[in-house]
């Protein structure tokens, strides 16, 4: 027993470090980038840059609970305490299960972000909704109930799937990488690609559910935004101003009617 414990803190921390490694690493490249251009930052008369000492003290402790659940799977297989055993590494295997898991996890967000938001609940999530207008570093300034709602899949995908270890790892730096850009508060990436009929978003996505709090859930896509009627009705023309313009509007001006959680 005292082997097994000791075998899996070192799995953790292994993990936990590295994800403290990205968690820098992409917050101080996107904290350089946005300083050299001013006029991609997505709410203009706002300044997020306040709250980043809390968040990073924040999101030392998410981390944590988020390296904790992902390192506890890996180990969960490596005894072979799961249901399947993984499928061998392998040209298919890999982009294979990588994709099945950026697909679920993407619905585990969607719905676990707007269980969030029953009011029975919203005490876990609004210490994130402190960053109105949120920067880099506010992508894990979470509660451990709200880390723990959020990110359950990354302890839960190893037991019920037979995923190679690397398609997990794999998504779950993607995600991190994903989320800091998405919460960078500055848009390089609207385009034809990241509004309607494409399932995909760019930053002012997220940014608006930061700003209105009431739209727009999803992690990776719009998809289940778009079926349950949760994407913000100004979300696609302020995509298409971008294309159009090449500027990026200020997003105070697209204040809608409040919609239900």
């Amino acid at each position: 027993m005292v082997s097994l414990l000791t075998d899996y803190l070192l799995v953790f921390a292994v993990t936990y470090g590295s994800m403290l490694a990205v968690y820098f690493a992409t917050g101080l490249t996107m904290s350089a980038i946005n300083n050299r251009h001013p006029e991609r930052r997505i709410q203009k008369h706002r300044d997020g840059m306040k709250r980043v000492r809390q968040e990073i003290r924040s999101s030392l402790s998410a981390l944590a609970t988020s390296s904790a659940l992902l390192s506890a799977g890996f180990f969960a297989q490596t005894q072979g305490w799961v249901l399947f055993e993984p499928l061998a590494l392998s040209w298919w295997s890999f982009p294979l299960m990588f994709a099945v898991c950026l697909i679920l996890f993407d619905a585990w967000f969607y719905w676990g972000h707007r269980i969030l938001h029953w009011p029975s609940l919203y005490k876990w999530h609004v210490p994130h909704h402190r960053s109105i207008a949120p920067t880099a570093w506010s992508n894990d300034s979470s509660t451990t109930i709200d880390t723990l709602i959020e990110h359950g899949f990354y302890l839960v995908v190893w037991f019920v799937l037979p995923v190679p270890a690397l398609s997990v790892f794999a998504l779950r730096l993607f995600d991190q990488i994903s989320g800091m850009v998405g919460h960078s508060g500055f848009e390089y990436f609207a385009s034809k690609s990241s509004r309607w009929p494409s399932p995909m978003i760019c930053t002012t996505f997220h940014d608006l559910h930061h700003s209105q709090f009431h739209y727009n859930y999803g992690n990776f896509f719009s998809f289940w935004d778009r079926v349950c009627g949760t994407v913000h009705p100004k979300y696609d023309a302020l995509v298409r101003e971008m294309e159009t313009t090449g500027e990026v509007p200020d997003t105070e001006d697209t204040k809608v009617a409040k919609n239900t959680a």
